[in-house]
């Protein structure tokens, strides 16, 4: 028996938990990824997974099983590399998932250098401002913005993002205009719900770290819906300054509260832990920071 492919198979569904999440990855049906564990479980003589209605559990010979398949894959691929380096190029489908703001503004307008580089690549873009489980979804690399906690995934910064204090002109008319952080305590302030303070704004000013608890009558769980409310005049927002580059520079939007910067946040490329990764994964993590590197709005420290 051909033990790569099944293995692979076996890889993805333990990572994904999922025989129907591989198969949609896989372009194939759920019958025909069921067929290959079942393939591979009697070539091997013993049970790896358990299935019921709902999950898929690991035994204790599929868990064993699996560590020593991560290896095998994993020294294949690097051997393949090590090899026909000179030769290999990144090739196949890169799903990446993005923030739907900074993958809108600052990644596709990059991604037609990219593919003309790499013509063997084709990318699949998944814009959300939700974290994403990584294995589940298929993704191959994500950029996020902020701290990473999760043990599961390798990090690489790649930049480092400047958050501003922005509200419209026609707000700023009907309102008065905040002169200190305290100030927004009577404001309309619109809170970006998955942001990890919550309604709690953290500024840094000439004596130090600043926090500000606001309030407001509209809230959103994307920094597009934050965007277009400012834009709409809904309140004061707390935004990265790479959302309104073009509206600032052209005074459409005022920057409020020069001299208190809300805290900045820095940015990462996040994929798998494994220790082989994709040539196309590469590529893209080394690509991304490099232009990311020469944008001053997103280059601070960045590497």
């Amino acid at each position: 028996m051909d033990l790569v492919g099944p293995m692979q198979t076996f890889v993805r569904v333990v990572d994904a938990g999922s025989f129907t999440a591989v198969a949609g990855q896989m372009n194939t049906t759920q019958p025909t990824i069921s067929r290959q564990i079942a393939a591979l479980e009697e070539h091997l003589g013993a049970r790896l997974l358990t299935r019921t209605t709902r999950t898929l559990t690991l035994t204790d010979d599929g868990r064993a099983f699996y560590e020593h398949a991560l290896r095998a894959l994993e020294a294949l691929g690097e051997a393949e590399n090590a090899v026909g380096r000179r030769r290999i190029k990144p090739s196949g489908l890169l799903r990446m998932a993005t923030p739907v703001v900074f993958g809108r503004l600052h990644v596709v307008p990059r991604l037609p250098p990219f593919l003309g580089r790499f013509p063997d690549v084709a990318v699949d873009l998944v814009m959300s401002d939700t974290f994403t489980d990584l294995a589940e979804q298929g993704i191959d690399l994500a950029i996020r913005v902020g701290e990473i906690s999760d043990p599961g995934l390798i990090a690489k910064r790649i930049g480092l993002v400047r958050r501003v204090t922005v509200a419209s002109p026609a707000y700023l008319k009907a309102h008065g205009t905040p002169r200190a952080p305290a100030d927004l305590a009577h404001h309309n302030c619109i809170v970006y719900t998955r942001l990890s303070t919550g309604n709690r704004w953290i500024f840094d000013g000439p004596a130090g770290p600043l926090e500000v608890e606001v309030k407001g009558r509209y809230r959103a769980d994307n920094s597009e819906a934050v965007r277009e409310g400012v834009i709409a005049g809904l309140g004061i927002a707390v935004i990265p300054e790479f959302a309104f580059s073009p509206e600032i520079e052209a005074g459409k939007i005022k920057v409020l509260l020069r001299n208190h910067e809300p805290k900045q946040l820095p940015m990462h490329a996040v994929y798998p832990s494994r220790r082989f990764v994709p040539l196309k994964v590469r590529a893209m993590i080394d690509y991304l920071a490099h232009e990311f590197a020469l944008d001053p709005r997103l280059a601070a420290h960045s590497v």
